[in-house]
């Protein structure tokens, strides 16, 4: 099983950016499915972004798009979540997910993924 420990978050300003990783150990990560999943205070815990098994396939949700960008470095066993523009409705706390799987989708369920990370605050002040 893979670990994961996720960095980055912080208290920024609306309009800011932050970039949040995720460093995975234990195994080789590159032979996962990897996401971002954000949960704020009160709500469900919600799929961000992600990359399929492959490295190539991504997701974004519509609220992502244009904001968020994922990117992996396998070399280093790392994940990233680069957020542009940060609106008072990002704050979060922010997780990393892996799945062992051998499919080349992009999974979307929480349930689906079976190592998480601890979690990152972000937190975006109006």
């Amino acid at each position: 099983q893979v670990q994961l420990v996720e960095s980055g978050g912080g208290l920024v300003q609306a309009g800011g950016s932050l970039r949040l990783s995720c460093a995975a150990s234990g195994r080789t990560f590159s032979s996962y499915a990897m996401g971002w999943f954000r949960q704020a205070p009160g709500k469900e815990r919600e799929f961000v972004a992600g990359f399929a098994r492959n490295g190539i396939n991504t997701y974004y949700t519509y609220s992502a798009k244009g904001r968020f960008t994922i990117s992996r470095d396998n070399a280093k066993n790392t994940m990233y979540l680069q957020i542009n523009s940060l609106k008072p409705e990002d704050t979060a706390v922010y997780y990393c997910a892996a799945a062992a799987t051998a499919s080349n989708l992009v999974l979307r369920a929480a349930r689906q993924y079976n190592s998480w990370g601890q979690g990152t605050q972000v937190t975006v002040s109006s």
